[in-house]
């Protein structure tokens, strides 16, 4: 189980999805949704908005 490298929640696989394809797609630690919204400086609202995106075109790192 992989969880958040800064608050240590545990990870969703659409999390760690959305981190690699946000940040580093070879990565091996993660930030949970909250905390990459921070980095970003986007709102959690918007991962998952853009996840649902990304489902739809078929990208093979979102259930």
């Amino acid at each position: 189980m992989s969880v958040c490298v800064k608050c240590g929640k545990a990870l969703t696989y659409n999390e760690i999805g959305a981190y690699r394809k946000f940040v580093n797609r070879g990565a091996k630690d993660f930030l949970c949704k909250e905390c990459l919204a921070k980095r970003l400086g986007i709102s959690p609202e918007r991962i998952d908005q853009k996840i649902e995106e990304f489902k739809l075109q078929g990208c093979t790192l979102f259930v």
